[in-house]
This record gives structure tokens, sequence and C-alpha cells, in this order.
């Protein structure tokens, strides 16, 4: 993994994170969605996304292997210090360090933003199938994170019922008055050269 660049996503970069994102969609139920967006639409998620959380690449070689994000977290006010997180690699790329690379920058840099909960929304189904195993909760555990919640059978995909899991991850102390969280475009180029991002 010593090769592999992490560095803030752009608008350009729509095309190959959507083709990462694609086979989950219609291969698998890690993601409860049944279409595949067109590249309109995702190019407008990313925008949407960009303009306060981060949205991470890593690449190699100029080849984008996998994306991570933050987005608001329920979306009032009272939740300005949380976010969600999301994570997609390459199905090639799986198992090798690079997720836990990607998350380990999302973090530090949603610490230097001043968020204080990370919160993983994840598909879990009653038996491990060929769409959907508990590998996303095992990364999260590595990772950290700690079951809250379940909702039971929430989504139903390829003609079946799947759970949803919510794993949370705590950043800092929550003192009486939290500081303003900043916007990432906001952040200093120092602070994400301390995250480990490039570029």
């Amino acid at each position: 993994m010593a090769d592999i660049c992490i560095r803030p996503a752009s608008l350009e970069d729509a095309a190959a994170a959507l083709a990462v994102y694609t086979p989950y969609v219609e291969q698998t139920a890690i993601t409860f969605e049944w279409d595949p967006p067109s590249l309109v639409e995702f190019r407008g998620r990313m925008e949407r996304i960009l303009e306060t959380h981060p949205f991470l690449a890593a690449e190699r070689e100029g080849e984008l292997l996998g994306y991570a994000y933050t987005g608001p977290f329920v979306g009032r006010a009272a939740y300005g210090w949380s976010a969600e997180t999301t994570i997609y690699l390459r199905r090639d790329c799986r198992g090798q360090g690079l997720g836990r690379k990607l998350y380990g920058a999302l973090e530090e840099v949603s610490r230097a933003r001043g968020i204080l909960n990370l919160y993983a929304c994840i598909g879990d189904p009653e038996t491990e199938d060929e769409h959907l195993t508990r590998a996303s909760q095992r990364f999260h555990e590595k990772m950290g994170y700690r079951l809250v919640g379940r909702f039971d059978r929430c989504g139903y995909k390829f003609g079946r019922w799947y759970h949803m899991i919510w794993m949370e991850k705590l950043l800092g102390g929550h003192g009486a008055r939290p500081r303003p969280v900043i916007p990432f475009r906001e952040l200093e180029p120092k602070v994400l050269r301390s995250a480990g991002l490039t570029g």
C-alpha cells in the first residue's frame, strides 16, 4: 500500500468513482440502492458532499481504486458534530489494507474539522449469502466502531429481506461548548497533509 495516494476527490473523479460503485449496486446488498445512478446524478451527489464534507479518493498511478466520504448525519442542526461514513473499494482491491488507509485519513480529517461522532450504516444479513456478508461490520469493528443499533428486515433486495445496523466511533470528548465544525474546503493545507493526504 506504500504506492497508494490518498487525496481529496474532485468532480472529475465522478466517472471512475461511479465505476467502483456500480457493481455494488448490481451485485450486492451492501448498498440498498436497486439501480445504479446516472453519471449526472452521481456527480451531483459528490458536489453536494464536497460543499461541506470530505470526499477522499485512493489512487495508484492515476487509477482510482476506491473512495470514502462523510456526509451529514440526519441533517438537523444539533447533529452538526456527527457525520455518517461511506466507503467503497474496487472489488479487486479489498483485503489489502486500502480501506484502513482511507478510513484513517477520513477520521483524521473529521477530527480536524471538529467532528466528534462517526456513524456507519451497514447492511446485515440474517445469514451471510452471495449478496451480503458481515465483512463490513468486521472491518468497522477493527477500526474501533461499536454496534449501537439494529433495524430488523428494513431492506428488500434480490428477493430477500436484510437488516441494517448502525455502528459508532467517538473521535473526541464532548465538552459543554463544542467548537464550531469547519467545512472541509476551509481546512488548511497543512492539516490535510498531516492527515496523510496528497494533491
